[in-house]
């Protein structure tokens, strides 16, 4: 069975790749996703803090003592006693680069532009084949409207497009008010692939404590239905790759992201729950729910199930509504 695709210009063997998450966070995991047959991997993201923060620490420590002796106008401290995240994060990338034979696609997680973008044209340099860029941003600004938003989400991408020569895909949340219409304005401000979606890891209430505190908790199979429905409707009507993440979890999770228009299944809770060995099953089981159903290739079915094969997307979208709502049944 063929179940190669393409994505950001790359020829992968198959569709499941690791996104960004504490598997792709250092060489040996890398390595062992490779081995078990990781296409590509999305490194875990590198985030502005970090970067805003190293670029203070430096300033803080190169002007340490220039107001005291004239001589040390002219020192600098040995880089090598500081802790750097990009350094870091730049060292992962060659180390990674030079190991491994798949493409890796770095990952930059912020929410405003500034001067911490150069950051990513010093991951091209270290020899990243893409980047992801991660817009996680939460507007809780009651003057901010919604065009001044995709303003700020649009003026990020543009800031790095601006530095950078690879591809790059932008990672979303669903929570704009059209989200057609933004995925639009990203693709003509660059961007080679769009990712849905996004997961908001919403913090809880200790009702002892009075504080609010994080609980991560892994995707499920439901949650792809979001995500399926949006790159159903975006596919074959923009000129990007459009990659799935948040539910991917089973052979079948993959075929429906296919289906829906998606180029790549994005897989992070579930490879953190049963390991790497476990994209070689679902390789294995999409092969196989291929070949049952009579398909060639993975791509015959890409897009298949997508709104632009449908005549009238619309009603079709509130004709599923109206049969959803009247689908329960009272006990």
């Amino acid at each position: 069975m063929d179940l190669s695709t393409r994505y950001l210009g790359f020829d992968l063997p198959h569709p499941l790749v690791p996104s960004a998450s504490p598997l792709t966070d250092n060489l040996d995991n890398l390595k062992r996703l490779e081995d078990a047959g990781a296409p590509m991997a999305v490194l875990r993201s590198l985030f502005e803090e970090q970067v805003v923060h190293e670029s203070r620490a430096s300033e803080h420590f190169q002007n340490l003592g220039t107001d005291c002796y004239a001589e040390a106008l002219t020192y600098l401290p040995p880089c090598s006693g500081l802790e750097h995240g990009l350094e870091q994060y730049l060292d992962l990338v060659r180390k990674a680069k030079a190991a491994l034979s798949i493409p890796i696609v770095a990952s930059l997680n912020g929410a405003s532009s500034g001067g911490w973008t150069r950051a990513a044209g010093l991951i091209e340099e270290a020899g990243a084949d893409a980047l992801e860029l991660n817009e996680y941003y939460l507007a809780t600004d009651m003057e901010c409207n919604a065009a001044q938003v995709e303003d700020r989400c649009v003026g990020l991408l543009k800031s790095v497009k601006e530095t950078v020569r690879f591809p790059v895909t932008v990672k979303l949340s669903p929570f704009f008010s059209s989200l057609p219409h933004f995925a639009r304005r990203l693709v003509e401000a660059g961007a080679d692939g769009l990712v849905l979606f996004n997961r908001f890891y919403q913090p809880d209430i200790d009702i002892e404590s009075l504080e609010l505190y994080p609980h991560l908790q892994l995707s499920t199979s439901n949650e792809l239905r979001l995500p399926l429905r949006w790159i159903a409707i975006l596919h074959g009507r923009l000129r990007c790759d459009l990659a799935a993440t948040t539910g991917i979890h089973t052979a079948e999770d993959a075929v429906k992201a296919t289906m829906a228009g998606a180029a790549v299944c994005h897989m992070c809770s579930a490879l953190l729950q049963k390991g790497p060995g476990h994209i070689g099953k679902l390789k294995t089981g999409l092969a196989e729910w291929l070949e049952a159903h009579e398909y060639h290739s993975l791509r015959q079915a890409l897009g298949s199930m997508s709104l632009v094969n449908c005549p009238d997307p619309a009603a079709l979208e509130r004709a599923n509504y109206l049969q959803t709502l009247y689908s329960w049944e009272s006990p």
